[in-house]
């Protein structure tokens, strides 16, 4: 089972990938980051789609109606695409208390979109933190 860092250079090696990060979304700070940052700040891109993560996740309106206490968080990812890239935010579910998250920022030139979903879902899947 891989651990952050393991993780993230799998992440990198997905066509397109340019940088990728594991975030805590409730404190904003990375736990891991590879390769470039979009504005080249790493911490500053944690704290930001941080912000986006904890909108989503709060959010009644996106919550599915089984949602509640103690089950995992109420959205499996989010996809934001711009003119030259997208970001993918595949959340991670844990034992504990599921506020982590991973940051996927994808080439759209040279990046698949549909297979960075399923291969960072799987890595969601095996990601040990701790």
């Amino acid at each position: 089972m891989p651990g952050i860092d393991e993780s993230l250079l799998e992440a990198m090696r997905l066509p397109g990938a340019r940088g990728a990060s594991v975030v805590d979304w409730i404190s904003g700070l990375a736990l891991g980051a590879v390769g470039d940052a979009p504005g080249g700040d790493p911490e500053a891109t944690a704290a930001e789609t941080a912000e986006l993560a904890r909108l989503a996740t709060e959010s009644g309106v996106l919550a599915p109606a089984d949602a509640g206490p103690g089950k995992e968080p109420p959205v499996q990812d989010l996809i934001l695409t711009n003119t030259d890239s997208y970001h993918l935010l595949r959340f991670v579910t844990t034992t504990f208390d599921s506020t982590v998250f991973l940051h996927l920022w994808l080439d759209r030139t040279d990046g698949n979109l549909a297979l960075a979903r399923i291969r960072l879902a799987e890595m969601a899947d095996r990601l040990v933190l701790g």
